[in-house]
C-alpha cells in the first residue's frame, strides 16, 4: 500500500507546507477502477481522500498522491463523443490556428492525448501531430486511427524525442488531464525542451471557482490531483519561463478555464482577460480560509440531501437509476453513501464500462438498449455537465412520466411539465 500511495506534504506548485484542511470523504475506492461481476468487493483497495488547499498560493489539492500506473495504466475513460465537446473542441483548433498562425506541417503535440480525437482535427486541418498518453490502451486505438500516439507519461525526456523525431512544436497542449499529473514541474520542462520559440502552450483544466460556487464536490476523486485557480497557475508557469497571455472560460465538465502561455521572451501580446479573471478571484474570496469551510459546509448538506431525496424515493416503491456512469458519477455514489441497493443500473454509451460495476457501490453499468427495457421512474443525472443536451435528446422519458434528478449545485428533479 505505501508503495502505491503516499502523502502531500510540500505543494506541488509553489514548495511550501502551509495546509488549510478542507473536506475529507474518507477511504474510498479509485472512481474510475470499474469491476467485473466476478470481483469480490472484499479485495477492493480503498485510498484517503482528503482536500487540503496551500495557504501560499492558494492551489487546492488533494492530500494523497497515489501512483499515477495504478491509475492510467489501463484506462476507460475516452474522451466524450457529445456534440457539444466535438464543437468545443473544433472551437478551440479554430482559435489556436489564428493564435499561432498555425499552417500546413506545423507540429502540434497533445499531452493526455486519450484516444486521439482532438489531435486529428488538427491532423485534417492540415498539421502534423503527434500524442502522448500513458494508457496504452487508448493509445493503441489512437494509432489505429491514424494518430501517432506515444504511450508514456510527458516529460522531459519525451519531449526530447519529440523534438528529435519531429522537429519543435507550435503548439503542445493538454486538455483536462494537467489536474491530473502530480509532478507538474516535470512536464512544464517536457514543454519547454519542445516548443518552439514562437510557439504557444495551453492548458484545460476544470476551474476552481466554478467547483467552489457549484458546490461540484463529486469532481474530487483520485485521478484529479490539483484544482487551479488562474492565480495558481500563473504561478507554475513563471517559474518555466512561460507567461499566460490569454484565458478563456468554456463550458464543459462543469465550468473550465483554458490558460495559453507563450514563452516570456516570444512577444505575444497579454489579452484583457488575464487581469479581468485575476481580479475576479481575489474578489471571489480564492485567498480567504473562510470560502473554503464554506464550500466543505455546503458540500456536507448537499451530499446529505441527494441521499435523502434517493432513499425516501425508493422507499416509496420508485425505482431509480443513474444516467451515465462518468468517474464523477462513481465518486458522487460514493460520497453520498448509495450503493446498488438504491441505484439500479447506470446507462452508460461507453463500450468499454458495460457489463462492468461501478466502484464502492457496485452498481451495474448496462448499455442505452439493455437499459431501454427497464426504464425508470428517475433518472439520477451523474452526467449533470451535459444535463441541458440529455434532457433534450431524452423528451420522450419525461413525456412518459419519467424524471431526472439533477444532483449539482443542490439536488432537483426535472420533470415534463418543469423549466429547465
Amino acid at each position: 500500500m505505501q508503495d502505491i500511495v503516499r502523502p502531500i506534504n510540500e505543494c506541488r506548485v509553489c514548495g511550501h507546507n502551509d495546509w488549510l484542511d478542507v473536506v475529507s470523504f474518507g477511504s474510498t475506492p479509485l472512481a474510475g477502477n470499474l469491476l467485473g461481476t466476478e470481483d469480490d468487493p472484499r479485495d477492493e483497495t480503498l485510498f484517503p481522500l482528503d482536500v487540503g488547499v496551500c495557504r501560499k498560493c492558494w492551489l487546492m489539492t488533494l492530500r494523497h498522491v497515489i501512483e499515477p500506473n495504478a491509475l492510467f495504466g489501463h484506462y476507460r475513460y475516452v474522451a466524450s463523443d457529445a456534440g457539444s465537446i466535438i464543437q468545443h473542441m473544433r472551437q478551440l483548433v479554430e482559435l489556436c490556428i489564428r493564435w499561432v498562425g498555425l499552417t500546413d506541417r506545423d507540429l502540434v503535440v497533445e499531452f493526455g492525448s486519450n484516444t486521439g480525437a482532438h489531435l486529428e482535427l488538427f491532423q485534417q486541418a492540415g498539421m502534423r501531430v503527434v500524442g502522448v498518453d500513458p494508457a496504452r490502451n487508448l493509445a493503441d486505438i489512437a494509432n489505429d486511427r491514424g494518430v501517432t500516439t506515444i504511450p508514456a507519461g510527458f516529460t522531459t525526456e519525451v519531449g526530447q524525442e519529440i523534438t528529435t523525431g519531429h522537429g519543435p512544436a507550435r503548439l503542445v497542449f493538454g486538455r483536462q488531464c494537467f489536474a491530473h499529473i502530480h509532478d507538474v514541474h516535470e512536464v512544464l520542462d517536457g514543454v519547454s525542451a519542445l516548443l518552439a520559440p514562437d510557439g504557444l502552450f495551453f492548458v484545460e483544466v476544470p476551474y476552481l471557482v466554478e467547483l467552489l460556487a457549484n458546490n461540484q464536490f463529486d469532481t474530487i476523486f483520485h485521478e484529479h490531483l490539483s484544482y487551479f485557480s488562474l492565480g495558481a497557475l500563473c504561478r507554475l508557469f513563471e517559474a518555466h519561463g512561460l507567461r499566460v497571455v490569454d484565458v478563456h472560460t468554456v463550458d464543459v465538465h462543469g465550468g473550465s478555464i483554458v490558460v495559453f502561455a507563450a514563452p516570456a521572451t516570444a512577444g505575444y501580446e497579454v489579452r484583457p482577460a488575464v487581469a479581468e479573471m485575476l481580479a475576479e478571484e481575489r474578489s471571489q474570496g480564492i485567498a480567504e480560509e473562510s470560502t473554503y469551510q464554506k464550500f466543505a459546509e455546503r458540500t456536507e448538506r448537499v451530499r446529505a440531501q441527494i441521499r435523502e431525496l434517493v432513499r425516501s424515493l425508493v422507499a416509496d416503491g420508485k425505482t431509480v437509476a443513474g444516467y451515465g456512469a462518468p468517474t464523477k458519477g462513481s465518486a458522487l455514489l460514493t460520497a453520498c453513501g448509495l450503493g446498488h441497493q438504491e441505484i439500479r443500473f447506470c446507462s452508460d454509451t461507453t463500450a468499454l464500462k458495460q457489463g462492468k460495476l461501478l466502484p464502492g457501490s457496485r452498481v451495474p453499468i448496462w448499455s442505452p438498449e439493455q437499459a431501454s427495457d427497464h426504464v425508470p421512474d428517475y433518472y439520477l443525472l451523474l452526467a449533470w455537465n451535459y444535463a441541458s443536451e440529455i434532457i433534450t435528446k431524452e423528451k420522450s422519458f419525461l413525456e412518459g412520466g419519467g424524471r431526472f434528478i439533477v444532483p449539482i449545485p443542490e439536488p432537483r428533479v426535472i420533470s415534463a411539465e418543469s423549466a429547465w
